[in-house]
């Protein structure tokens, strides 16, 4: 494209900006990225930084430069730019630029602009997703006396008790850094001469190895109390300790989600549990009382029986274990171990209290249970049907021993599933582990042992006194009495 094209383009986007996306742009925002990076930030220079071309995606890099030839500023940020510098391998790469997401989505066709409290452009490549967000102002931006606090937060920032609901308030580089909400996540890559750039000393905090937050700790957690997770889920999978003005507010904050979408917080819980740390982010939940903020029931049990606590790590260790082999985990499995405790504790009461069948306790349980956990975190429903078959197929495990059943069960799409779990109970309790034995052989048989094992068991046999032991005299019968006197002789 024509610089002079680039010009036109420009000049059409800016009239059809609305008013508010105008008035939205700080005072400052014409400033140069130079004149505050000499003035404000740490620059660090290519020779002083690990970070390489190599290690990003090449989709990423065509963001950059597109972006940069068409006259804007582009920067790699967030979980990408700290972890190349910690030598580990991103999952994905965002970008910030101070082009508006309208002008993302002309420079690339393949781009959809998406959010509601965040607007976004995502640009699609395939499989993969680069997100490219516009600089925004940060959360403590202080206004001139010549600008309308009140009338920019009706039209762009819209607090409700503290949260921060929406936000499309555009700002600066540097405001864009003070945002942020850790100063790890603050660094940014310059595609310009492959710098970092950081603001918020967030270099230090990552060799110091600290999960630091941006700005006043309170503050920022009632904003979007979402980013008390976050700092759980960065120190369990980064192995950081929570800076102590981090950690401070956490455990008296933690009722702040329940106001928070339980849509969004099944999405927060995946992350938390389904990346290779879930045992890890487990312990740091329970320390700073956030767990029973999502699974309030798991929690009371977990307090009264250590057996349920068992079963409960035995599932975040093997779910770690086998993302770290590269083998597939399913969300459904591990919803099924978190809420097992509560379930069979609600199915033993109302066998208890009401009389039931096991059979009927337990599918009433389980619908009970499974009701009051999606107040707290929404699981999909597709995964609660699943789920429920696992805590099923656990009765007839125990029922379908020693007969013509066991095959088929063996062939049952969820009977993998339902072992596994079986595995699980039988860690934490010698009663299950002679029914895991039993499937774990059958397994393994071939044709004439499976039959021998589905064979019902011999009945118990008398058992036979020894023959060293001294045999009993046998007692002669008494003769009856005839009832006639017997003659004795006179000379007797």
């Amino acid at each position: 494209m024509s610089s002079y094209k680039r010009l036109v383009n420009s000049l059409k986007r800016l009239f059809k900006r609305p008013l508010a996306a105008e008035t939205a742009i700080h005072p400052h925002s014409a400033l140069q990225v130079e004149e505050q990076v000499n003035h404000q930030a740490t620059l660090i220079p290519r020779e002083q930084h690990n970070l390489s071309r190599r290690n990003i995606s090449k989709n990423a890099l065509r963001v950059l430069y597109r972006l940069k030839e068409a006259g804007y500023q582009a920067f790699l940020v967030g979980g990408g730019v700290r972890d190349m510098l910690l030598e580990r391998q991103p999952k994905d790469f965002d970008v910030a630029t101070n082009a508006h997401p309208e002008e993302v989505k002309d420079l690339f066709r393949n781009c959809r602009l998406i959010g509601r409290r965040f607007r976004l452009a995502h640009v699609h490549f395939g499989q993969e997703i680069i997100e490219v967000a516009t600089f925004r102002a940060s959360h403590d931006l202080h206004f001139g006396p010549d600008k309308d606090q009140e009338s920019l937060d009706n039209q762009d920032r819209v607090i409700e008790n503290g949260r921060l609901v929406r936000d499309n308030l555009y700002g600066t580089f540097e405001e864009d850094a003070w945002r942020r909400d850790f100063t790890i996540n603050a660094l940014y890559y310059n595609i310009q001469d492959f710098s970092v750039v950081d603001y918020t000393h967030g270099m230090q905090d990552l060799q110091d190895r600290k999960i630091r937050l941006i700005g006043d700790p309170l503050q920022r957690y009632q904003e979007d109390p979402v980013r008390m997770l976050r700092a759980i889920r960065f120190a369990a999978k980064l192995d950081f300790q929570i800076h102590p003005q981090t950690a401070a507010p956490i455990t008296t904050l933690g009722s702040l989600l329940n106001t928070i979408p339980a849509a969004r917080l099944y999405e927060e819980v995946l992350k938390l549990f389904m990346s290779g740390h879930a045992l890890k982010s487990l312990e740091l939940l329970r320390e700073f009382q956030l767990f029973p903020q999502l699974f309030p029931d798991t929690e009371r049990c977990l307090q009264q029986e250590a057996s349920h606590l068992t079963l409960v790590q035995s599932a975040l260790r093997s779910t770690d274990a086998r993302i770290a082999e590269g083998k597939p985990v399913t969300p459904a499995f591990l919803f099924a171990a978190l809420l097992w405790p509560p379930v069979w504790a609600a199915a033993l009461r109302l066998q208890e209290s009401q009389g039931l069948a096991p059979q009927d306790s337990l599918f009433e349980a389980s619908h009970r249970i499974s009701h009051q956990q999606q107040q707290q975190v929404a699981i999909p429903k597709r995964l609660s049907l699943s789920m429920r078959e696992i805590w099923h197929m656990q009765l007839r495990l125990e029922k379908s021993t020693h007969s013509k059943r066991a095959l088929a069960l063996i062939s049952h799409p969820r009977f993998r599933a339902a072992y596994d779990f079986l595995a699980l109970r039988a860690e934490g309790d010698a009663n299950i582990k002679p029914l895991f034995d039993w499937w774990t052989r059958l397994q393994q048989a071939n044709p004439d042992e499976r039959q021998e094992l589905m064979a019902p068991p011999p009945p118990p046999v008398a058992v036979v006194a020894p023959s060293s032991a001294p045999k009993r005299r046998k007692r002669r019968p008494r003769k009856k009495a005839s009832g006639i006197a017997t003659a004795v002789p006179a000379s007797e």
